[in-house]
């Protein structure tokens, strides 16, 4: 694995390769993470990972402050690995004239996340848009536990054709069922246990509640009851409507978002 942290050192290592992986992460890499490296690696003949907080799809900035950073720790993790590459990019090199705040994304991204998280999904577009400039891969790998901004990518990059492939990977679990995410971190064991209680209670009421047989506003309040401090959505959404070519299948998916303690979590089933 080699470490990389100029932007034209990279370019000219990469410059020939053929069938070049991407995985972008900001850090705390999780079994989440290791998932796709793993499917990166078995699809193309080189993978590069980078790990960039990128500050401009934060909200708060208390969040960024308290986003994880243990890159020595991520450094170890990867090495066991067997990528190529990690890319560790200071910010003057992915804005190096600043963000693009006029960037123009699907209208979903209105919805779900981005209805309390205004700009954040413009933000997280633009970057990944600047890495794939600078690393020209040939598929780029994301997990569904983020499926809006899964959704909004790909529709970014199959209207403004960009030749590279979107790769969304399924969505790791811990034995609990929390989905794996670098915010897990933050959590208390007593936070875990209410975050895998609303997780095994949302799967066995998703058919009656995709049916009607079951009401949101119901699932609303058992989540409170469960011990979560608030809730910012539980969403059911037909994803196929929102894909880019429009596909004609039904697939429903059930969207929360909500809070323990200061923690924010987002899932779908």
């Amino acid at each position: 694995m080699k470490i990389i942290r100029s932007k034209n050192k990279l370019k000219r290592l990469i410059a020939n390769e053929k069938n070049l992986g991407f995985v972008p992460t900001m850090g705390a890499i999780h079994k989440g993470h290791l998932s796709l490296i793993k499917k990166s690696i078995f699809e193309c003949n080189k993978t590069i990972v980078t790990i960039f907080i990128n500050k401009p799809q934060f909200n708060k900035k208390a969040d960024f402050k308290k986003y994880p950073r243990i890159l020595k720790k991520d450094i170890s993790i990867l090495k066991k690995t067997e990528i190529d590459y990690l890319y560790l990019p200071k910010n003057n090199q992915i804005y190096p004239e600043g963000r693009n705040k006029k960037i123009k994304i699907d209208s979903f991204s209105k919805k779900l996340c981005g209805k309390f998280r205004p700009g954040h999904f413009e933000a997280v577009v633009d970057v990944v848009y600047r890495f794939i400039k600078i690393i020209k891969p040939n598929k780029i790998y994301f997990g569904k536990k983020d499926m809006q901004q899964l959704i909004l990518i790909n529709n970014f990059i199959y209207v403004n054709k960009i030749k590279v492939k979107v790769i969304g990977c399924k969505t790791i679990r811990e034995k609990n069922g929390i989905a794996s995410s670098s915010r897990n971190i933050l959590l208390s064991i007593r936070e875990k246990k209410i975050a895998s209680k609303i997780y095994k209670m949302i799967k066995t009421k998703k058919e009656r509640l995709i049916s009607y047989e079951v009401s949101v506003e119901s699932i609303k309040k058992k989540v409170y009851q469960i011990g979560v401090d608030k809730i910012e959505y539980i969403k059911i959404f037909n994803i196929n409507s929102f894909l880019k070519p429009f596909n004609k299948k039904l697939n429903y998916k059930i969207f929360i978002s909500y809070y323990l303690g200061k923690t924010r979590l987002i899932d779908n089933f």
